[in-house]
């Protein structure tokens, strides 16, 4: 039996893989969502979302996630919940290998997210979402006239306290070097803002907590000193990584494994390889939030959308229109 070639298919199931799913299948398109064993990206593992427009009181990331799980499986969208191990973009249809199965789509949005990277202390994994956190924007609003600390010294890490310092009484920054790696116009507002001060060449070595995040356990590195901080809530920021190791060498990314956009003509989520487009965290350094994830998630199923017309117009010439 000839096997089936979808329209599009698309790798990873957060807030862009889901919204690029519900437009293409909108679009008329046939969709395969690859979602992954462990589905819905980073919001999975947060609690109350309150910066989604459309839910007045907030909604629980999970139920969020759900949602347009829902909906785009509603809509016709083939969610699967298996991991991707291998890809072929040398032949058109493209080819997508997960265990012993193979998918063949005709065009690809790559969506695969990125993961952040934490601590790896004790405590932190046990408290994420009761005080513990990586998304200011997302959560600083609950930490109204609490302390607080950031760990971190990049512009991530600046751009986080200062967020921090709108609500709560007081920010730390943690920072195990003498000196931030952050551009100086973020260091001069950090430095300047009265509610935040700096502890330098230290790190967390513990969360402590039972209920919520109750302290941190400090370690001066250069002394090996120990003391511990009196907190309610930590924003790790140290960085993020962008799920992209399964297109290394495929693809183009930048030096830290961003899957880098090519404007195309008209295409804004278009990879270097025609067909491949790609949306959400996987390619997004600045915002990585939910609501712009979703909306690049749009933009890709747009192009894509385009891409497989212009492809049917021109006999599946396979170069960029």
């Amino acid at each position: 039996m000839e096997q089936k070639v979808w329209d599009m298919a698309i790798v990873g199931s957060g807030p862009a893989g889901l919204t690029a799913a519900i437009y293409a299948v909108r679009g008329g398109a046939s969709v395969v969502v690859l979602a992954g064993e462990k589905w819905g990206g980073q919001l999975m593992s947060t609690t109350l979302v309150e910066n989604f427009p459309g839910f007045a009181e907030g909604i629980q990331g999970p139920d969020l996630m759900l949602a347009m799980r829902k909906q785009a499986e509603r809509l016709g969208v083939a969610v699967l919940e298996k991991n991707v191990t291998q890809v072929d973009f040398k032949q058109k249809p493209f080819s997508l290998v997960s265990g012993d199965e193979k998918f063949l789509s005709r065009v690809v949005v790559i969506a695969a997210g990125a993961s952040t990277l934490w601590l790896d202390v004790p405590g932190e994994q046990e408290l994420i979402g009761r005080g513990v956190s990586s998304c200011a924007p997302c959560d600083a609003f609950f930490f109204k006239d609490k302390k607080v600390a950031v760990v971190g010294g990049g512009d991530s890490a600046m751009e986080e306290a200062l967020v921090l310092a709108k609500f709560a009484s007081e920010v730390t920054i943690i920072h195990r070097r003498d000196a931030f790696r952050a551009s100086q116009a973020m260091q001069e507002k950090v430095l300047a803002n009265p509610k935040i001060k700096v502890i330098w060449n230290t790190e967390v070595v513990k969360v402590n907590g039972k209920e919520k995040v109750e302290s941190l356990t400090l370690k001066n590195n250069q002394t090996n000193q120990e003391s511990d901080l009196v907190i309610e809530g930590v924003f790790v920021a140290v960085g993020h990584k962008p799920e992209s190791d399964l297109f290394k060498d495929l693809i183009e990314m930048d030096e830290r494994g961003y899957v880098t956009c090519q404007q195309i003509n008209h295409f804004t989520t278009a990879t270097n390889i025609p067909g491949v487009f790609v949306s959400g965290d996987v390619f997004d350094k600045q915002y990585k939030q939910a609501i712009t994830a979703a909306g690049s998630g749009c933009m890709a199923a747009m192009d894509a959308l385009v891409y497989l017309d212009n492809q049917e117009a021109v006999g599946q010439n396979d170069s960029h229109v």
